[in-house]
């Protein structure tokens, strides 16, 4: 199993920048895929990209591609999500996910879910 608590999360203003990381405790992390989904009031979870176990590979969905950025550290078994010039269509609950490959982009292909965290882009 895997226990994932999201953190960093808060109000930025749009073209500022902010890391949110989700720690994981269990030793099935550093064999885990892991994504970032995210979901705005009134809207579905969303997909934003996802690593492979070893940090290798990544996958990003064309909204946040180029602007976000995935990484990892199994030594500290923390996931990271680097957000870069956000925009307040950003504006979201942000959710860590663990599951079994980085290729999934929907919500049943991840078995373990953070609490999320809020991220608010206003000026």
């Amino acid at each position: 199993q895997v226990q994932l608590v999201e953190s960093g999360g808060g109000l930025v203003q749009p073209g500022d920048s902010l890391k949110l990381s989700c720690a994981a405790s269990g030793r099935a992390f550093s064999t885990s895929a892991m994504a970032w989904f995210r979901q705005a009031p009134g809207k579905e979870r969303e997909f934003l990209g996802s690593v492979s176990w070893t940090g290798a590979s990544t996958k990003y969905a064309a909204s946040v591609k180029g602007r976000f950025t995935i990484s990892r550290d199994n030594a500290k078994n923390t996931l990271y999500l680097q957000m870069d010039t956000p925009k307040p269509e950003d504006t979201a609950v942000y959710y860590c996910a663990a599951g079994a490959t980085y290729r999934g982009t929907s919500i049943n292909q991840y078995t373990y879910w953070g609490q999320g965290t809020q991220v608010t882009v206003s000026s």
